[in-house]
């Protein structure tokens, strides 16, 4: 059995990768994110602190057939984007995405200062991604990757 770990956010790695293909992969490099769940050791379900730059996303707009997400606003000023239109959140503004719900999301940092997030997701099997935007999909595989292919099944080049 596994112990508890109590240790400080921001001394967790920072990372800007993505596993997004070209060509969507450079507008997913303007966010940030410390892998807090994984640090902790938890595989039910992710705890990420992430933070956007200005002019950057959080991801391409999507949703999940099978995972719930929840992100809550610490710092700055965002824009959330849905199908509905856009949202400006503050500090202290929260939102949850239900898994199956069809309503494409993400967040815009239009600010001049960086915006920080405490997103949390569960770690379902079997989801998939779908990106009304872009012509990408994702599934997720056994190794708990995704895989991105265009939205007619093809691989990337």
């Amino acid at each position: 059995m596994k112990k508890s770990t109590v240790f400080d956010p921001v001394s967790v790695a920072e990372s800007n990768a993505t596993s997004y293909p070209e060509p969507y992969r450079a507008a997913n490099q303007k966010r940030w994110n410390r892998r807090l769940g994984d640090h902790a050791g938890l595989t039910n379900f992710g705890v990420n602190l992430t933070r956007i730059v200005p002019g950057g996303q959080s991801s391409a707009r999507h949703w999940h057939s099978r995972q719930d997400e929840f992100v809550y606003v610490l710092s700055g000023m965002v824009m959330l984007e849905t199908d509905a239109g856009e949202q400006q959140f503050e500090p202290g503004t929260c939102v949850g995405f239900p898994a199956g719900a069809a309503d494409g999301h993400r967040f815009i940092n239009r600010s001049k200062e960086d915006v920080l997030l405490l997103v949390v997701g569960d770690r379902t099997a079997d989801d998939a991604i779908a990106h009304p935007d872009i012509d990408m999909q994702a599934h997720l595989q056994p190794d708990g990757k995704y895989r991105f292919l265009r939205k007619d099944g093809s691989p990337f080049s």
